[in-house]
């Protein structure tokens, strides 16, 4: 491994274990809001997202890593350059979402997180095609959120 592989790798590390962490920190913030919420007819049972998001954070370290390991730096630095932008976006609509409570504002974001998940099942895939099935459910589950996401904000 060169010095160039292990830094993006560090970085993809770095990155999605701070897209967790960031992410838990505003959910948690006002949990009585989002429970008074009116749930969505197709809102998942709460033990979903918590078998879906450790998931999907493996799912990420380990695309970033096999690509990292096995690809030139160009297309890996793409990818997590996306997969940065994506997480951005999705930790935008946390903390829209909620902390102020502003919901269209928090749909648009997360539509934005979920068009680059795809984006990112297509980069890995056209390097490694086994890691678009592993990243699919990630994007389906931006995806699914970005639904919730507007349904939330049109009730």
């Amino acid at each position: 491994m060169t010095r160039v592989q292990g830094l993006l790798g560090t970085a993809v590390v770095v990155a999605v274990l701070a897209y967790a962490g960031l992410a838990g920190t505003w959910v948690s913030r006002d949990p009585g809001w989002y429970a008074a919420l009116p749930k969505p007819s197709f809102q998942p049972p709460d033990w979903v997202f918590g078998v879906i998001w450790p998931y999907n954070f493996v799912a990420l370290v380990v695309a970033g890593l096999v690509l990292t390991a096995s690809r030139p730096t160009g297309p890996v630095l793409g990818w997590l350059v996306v997969l940065v932008a994506s997480a951005g976006f999705a930790l935008t609509w946390a903390y829209l979402f909620y902390v102020p409570h502003y919901l269209g504002a928090a749909a648009v974001a997360v539509g934005i997180a979920a068009a680059g998940a795809w984006v990112l099942v297509g980069l890995a895939g056209r390097q490694v095609p086994w890691l678009a099935v592993l990243l699919l459910p990630y994007a389906l589950w931006v995806s699914v959120a970005t639904a919730l996401a507007i349904a939330y904000a049109r009730s």
